[in-house]
C-alpha cells in the first residue's frame, strides 16, 4: 500500500512540475510575442519600407559627387563640346574678381524680342538684318544684349571691314537671323535640329538662328585670357562668321592673334586671344583653314 501510495505521489508531482514547465515556457512565448508585437507597432517597417529607405538613402550619399546639371551650372562656340579637362572656372584668367553669376540650366524656352532698333552699319551692298531675342527667365536683358551685340557688329574691326557685308539690328519686320542667347538646355535642344550636339556647352548657327550659351555670354571661356566684353564680341564674330559663310581657322603661329574663326575655347595653340576677324587696319587676321 505504501508502495503504491509513493508511486501515485510520485506521478501526482511529476504531472504538477511537467504543468509549471508548460506553462512558463506558454508564458515566455506570449511575452516574447508581446514584446516583438509592441517594438513593431512602435516603428512599423515593412520590406517595402525597407527597401524605400535604402533606395533613398544611397543617392543622398552620391548627389555630391555626381555630374548634376546644377553641379555643372555652378561650375563653368560652333558646335562642339568643351575639353573635359578645361572646364569654366567662375572667373576666367586675366579677369577681376567679381561675383560668380547664376547660370539658368533650363530655361522657360520663351523668348523676348529686344524693342531696340539701330542704323544700318557698313558700306558693304549686302545687308543682313537681324533682331536680338533673349529666353525669359535666364537674367540677361534683352535691349542690353541687343546693344552689345549692335556694337560688336558696328565696331571697324568687325565684318564690315570686308567691304561686302553691312548689317542692321531691327525689332521687327524682315530680318535674315536672329541671335539667341538661351540656357544651355535650351541650346542644346535648339542646335540639335541640325543634327549639332552642343552638350550644354558651347554655341552654334543652325538655320536663321544664332545661338549664344548663356554660360558662354556670363562666363566666358578659361582659355581665352581676355575680358568677356572680348569674349562676347569673339562669340558674335564667330557664329556670325560662319552665318556669312567662313569656315574654322586654327592658330597661324606662336605669339600671332588667333583668328576669330579659331575655336579658342579649345586651347590657343600658342597664339594670343583675340576677339576680332580684323585689325585697326584693316587687315584679316586669318589661320590655316580646318576642315
Amino acid at each position: 500500500m505504501r508502495a503504491a501510495s509513493r508511486t501515485g505521489r510520485s506521478r501526482s508531482v511529476r504531472r504538477r512540475r511537467l504543468a509549471v514547465t508548460v506553462g512558463c515556457t506558454a508564458l515566455v512565448a506570449a511575452l516574447g510575442t508581446a514584446g516583438l508585437l509592441a517594438l513593431n507597432h512602435d516603428a512599423p517597417r515593412t520590406p517595402d519600407s525597407d527597401s524605400t529607405s535604402q533606395a533613398r538613402a544611397v543617392p543622398a550619399l552620391t548627389e555630391p559627387t555626381a555630374a548634376s546639371p546644377a553641379a555643372t551650372a555652378s561650375a563653368s562656340s560652333s558646335a562642339s563640346a568643351e575639353p573635359p579637362a578645361a572646364q569654366p572656372s567662375a572667373q576666367p584668367s586675366g579677369r577681376p574678381s567679381t561675383s560668380t553669376p547664376e547660370i539658368v540650366v533650363h530655361g522657360s524656352g520663351s523668348f523676348t524680342t529686344a524693342t531696340a532698333n539701330g542704323a544700318r552699319v557698313g558700306s558693304g551692298s549686302v545687308l543682313r538684318r537681324y533682331r536680338v531675342e533673349v529666353e525669359n527667365g535666364i537674367g540677361i536683358d534683352p535691349n542690353t544684349a541687343a546693344a552689345v551685340v549692335q556694337g560688336v557688329l558696328s565696331d571697324p574691326r568687325g565684318w564690315t571691314a570686308d567691304k561686302r557685308d553691312s548689317f542692321q539690328l531691327v525689332s521687327s519686320g524682315s530680318y535674315d537671323f536672329t541671335v539667341k542667347i538661351a540656357s544651355p538646355d535650351t541650346t542644346d535642344a535648339i542646335c540639335a535640329t541640325d543634327g549639332l550636339d552642343t552638350q550644354g556647352e558651347v554655341n552654334c548657327d543652325v538655320g536663321k538662328q544664332v545661338m549664344v550659351n548663356s554660360k558662354r555670354w556670363l562666363t566666358g571661356s578659361p582659355q581665352f585670357d581676355g575680358s568677356l566684353d572680348d569674349y562676347r564680341a569673339l562669340i558674335i564674330n564667330h557664329e556670325v562668321g560662319h552665318r556669312i559663310g567662313h569656315g574654322h581657322e586654327t592658330c597661324p603661329g606662336p605669339g600671332k592673334p588667333a583668328p576669330a574663326m579659331m575655336q579658342q575655347i579649345y586651347g590657343l595653340k600658342g597664339c594670343v586671344a583675340n576677339a576680332w576677324p580684323y585689325d585697326a587696319n584693316g587687315s584679316y587676321l586669318s589661320g590655316p583653314s580646318v576642315n
